[in-house]
């Protein structure tokens, strides 16, 4: 099949993604469909729940690419029919479009065109299209998947980018710093000890303390309180007040070493309230990276601010990198330029050639 032609089967593909709703842990009809879609070119499929993966090649090096299936709720004031995609001006319209069904319609379309080419790999080249990315719970398609699939060598996440290689992605910490004091009638509060004060001087001894270790792509890490709560009742002095940091972190320190820093810098008991989502990084002279880059010559690597199922990935070297921009997802006027989703398919395809070239 002429390239032209698989670059525009990458777009009816996404229009039928966006045609099917699948929000967080709604996502069994749509892998239903893509499992169908694989085995009628002659791929083989493994289904394990709702998350579908499928290859081409043998050996111990693979290369996996992976985006997810899930979509989060329709916005209000949507132009059309969130699930109906449309077309329009050479943009398309519909939940998903950009985050991230066009990173999946194109890395699948890009593995079953080199298959259908005849191309093998010097390894073997997997794509995983995965669940409950959007949730950010406790449960996560990919995190799920992993143990059924062989070693990975190296990983990209498709998640718009502009089709531009991100090598570096916050993570996030939160924590719940406790302030306690002692209960007393607010008619004799010289009898309490009021923890909110307490809680304030904690705010201000957590504002003092320095984190400017910075990452070359993501800068140093912030920290931002986001809630606060304390007290009863308006005639009682609070006993404990209790407040929320919002830590964006970055590979320059662990989580357990700031937790640790934040724990001597306050006179606060320190509770770890999530750690799951670390940030992740990729050297640039990683093969993987190479790879992205001969892909895409005229782009330059980046750092994100936003997390992605990379975070179950970091222990292989991996770029973000996928159509669209991201300022679009999550929105009403969701939508990404057909042109891209072409060019995406084309990009992938060069990138999985260059990473198994070894030359890279």
């Amino acid at each position: 099949m002429a390239l032209s032609s698989t670059n525009t089967a990458a777009v009816d593909f996404l229009k039928a993604l966006v045609r099917i709703p699948s929000l967080t842990g709604e996502e069994a009809a749509i892998a239903g469909f893509v499992e169908q879609h694989v085995r009628r070119a002659g791929v083989d499929v493994l289904r394990h729940e709702d998350n579908v993966a499928f290859g081409i090649g043998e050996g111990d090096d693979t290369l996996l690419l992976n985006s997810h299936l899930d979509v989060v709720p329709p916005s209000d004031d949507h132009p059309y029919d969130p699930f109906e995609p449309v077309e329009t001006d050479g943009v398309l319209y519909g939940r998903g479009a950009v985050d991230a069904k066009a990173s999946g319609a194109a890395m699948t379309t890009a593995l079953l065109s080199l298959a259908a080419d005849g191309w093998a790999p010097n390894g073997r080249l997997l794509v995983g299209l995965t669940t409950h990315e959007e949730s950010g719970g406790t449960k996560n398609g990919l995190q799920d998947l992993r143990p059924n699939l062989p070693s990975l060598s190296a990983a990209v996440v498709g998640e718009p980018t502009t089709l531009r290689p991100c090598v570096a992605q916050k993570g996030l910490l939160i924590l719940k710093i406790h302030a306690r004091g002692t209960a007393a009638h607010a008619g004799r509060s010289h009898l309490g000890d009021n923890a909110i004060p307490a809680a304030m001087t904690a705010i201000q001894q957590l504002e003092d303390l320095s984190l400017d270790r910075a990452d070359p792509h993501l800068g140093a890490p912030t920290a931002t309180v986001t809630t606060i709560e304390g007290g009863e009742a308006h005639n009682v002095v609070p006993e404990h007040c209790v407040f929320t940091v919002d830590l964006r972190t970055t590979p320059a320190y662990t989580h357990d070493e700031i937790a640790g820093l934040v724990s001597e810098a306050v006179d606060a008991d320190v509770e770890v309230y999530s750690d799951r989502l670390v940030p992740c990084a990729t050297p640039e002279d990683a093969r993987i990276v190479r790879a992205a880059r001969a892909a895409r010559p005229d782009a330059e690597p980046f750092g994100s601010p936003t997390s992605s199922d990379w975070v179950f990935l970091h222990d292989v070297p991996t770029v973000k990198m996928g159509p669209g921009p991201s300022n679009r997802s999550h929105t009403a006027e969701e939508r990404i330029d057909v042109d891209e989703v072409k060019r995406a398919v084309t990009v992938y395809r060069d990138l999985i050639r260059a990473y198994f070239s070894r030359a890279a």
